[in-house]
């Protein structure tokens, strides 16, 4: 029996007719299969900046989070120190970089910080940087020489407002949170002192172990604590609001009557501002849950830090009031702008 010629389609033209559509779309399929494929991120490695000096808390937390973020994402997560300029040039390096996830900011304290300090910055911080989590802070102690007779912050004010701007303290330089540890420490007791600044921690504490200068702040707790063992320094107080757990016995500058004292360096991750979003919640999702992996609390801990992990609103809001913060001190110490 023979098939009517009008329903009779020859098999290449049939062929034809299926496989004509597929062509045409075969190539927005690959197209759109490698844009997707792109889009998963991470898919190449990322940089954390930190602008600050080796072996500070930026530093060494920022280390700590590339290592197990390299082991969960299977990329590579590197550290760059691009230090100089009161941490101005490493900022500034990543405000500018593309807005990608894959170059990010190991911010200190400093950031809030530098708004009071220089006349102009290349950049805005609460405008240019997308806030992550804030991670950690350490709190610095206050140290003096043992020729010091005042035994605790109370004694101290007692002794320098008797005697205004005769007692020196050692820095870590201009403008450093070191340096305004001790100026809030006088704005908020009242009291007049000294400040020599020098070119890093070491330095400093060398001039006050050798009584040249009778005070020092600093978060380096390794260099500080064992020259206060052997009998070369004095603590007198931590900065943290209260004490912490792993020097339960060195009291608060809150606790000897200046209440509400707070002066830590803190950290903080950021990235630039027109970060995806997406990408920022990953970040910080993933961030916080390194933060509160047991290891790393306790390798924080050997340096005095407490982990905050706290949100992306968090942290923008701490940052606003710390800026107000240090503006105030900045202004009643009289130190003038870079």
């Amino acid at each position: 029996m023979r098939l009517a010629a009008s329903v009779y389609t020859p098999a290449h033209t049939l062929l034809a007719v299926c496989v004509r559509p597929l062509l045409t779309v075969l190539p927005l399929l690959l197209t759109a299969g490698g844009a997707l494929a792109q889009e998963v991120y991470p898919n190449r490695p990322i940089r954390i900046v930190v602008p600050t000096a080796p072996g500070g808390p930026s530093d060494v937390g920022a280390r700590l989070i590339a290592v197990e973020l390299t082991k969960r994402w299977g990329k590579q997560v590197v550290v760059d120190i691009r230090p100089g300029a009161g941490t101005i040039i490493g900022t500034d390096l990543v405000v500018k970089a593309p807005a990608d996830g894959y170059t990010l900011l190991m911010s200190p304290s400093t950031l809030a910080i530098n708004p009071a300090t220089y006349k102009k910055l290349p950049y805005d911080v609460l405008r240019d940087l997308a806030p992550i989590t804030q991670t950690h802070y350490v709190p610095n102690l206050i140290a003096a020489h043992p020729s010091m007779p005042a035994k605790t912050i109370r004694e101290l004010i007692v002794f320098a407002k008797a005697r205004p701007n005769e007692i020196m303290f050692a820095s870590s330089g201009h403008g450093t949170n070191p340096h305004l540890v001790m100026e809030l420490l006088a704005y908020m007791g009242q009291i007049k002192l000294m400040h020599i600044p020098y070119k890093g921690t070491l330095p400093g504490l060398i001039e006050t172990i050798a009584g040249r200068t009778a005070l020092i702040a600093t978060s380096s707790m390794q260099l500080v604590l064992p020259n206060a063992r052997a009998g070369k320094l004095r603590v007198l107080a931590i900065t943290s609001a209260t004490r912490v757990a792993s020097l339960p016995e060195i009291p608060a500058v809150a606790e000897s009557g200046l209440a509400g004292y707070e002066a830590v360096q803190w950290t903080a991750m950021m990235a630039p501002a027109a970060t995806p979003a997406d990408i920022l919640m990953r970040l910080q999702k993933e961030i916080v849950a390194i933060l509160r992996l047991q290891d790393l609390r306790e390798k924080l801990a050997v340096d005095g830090a407490e982990i905050v992990a706290g949100t992306p609103e968090e942290l923008t809001a701490f940052m606003r009031a710390e800026t107000v913060k240090w503006a105030a001190v900045v202004k009643a110490a009289g130190i003038p702008q870079e």
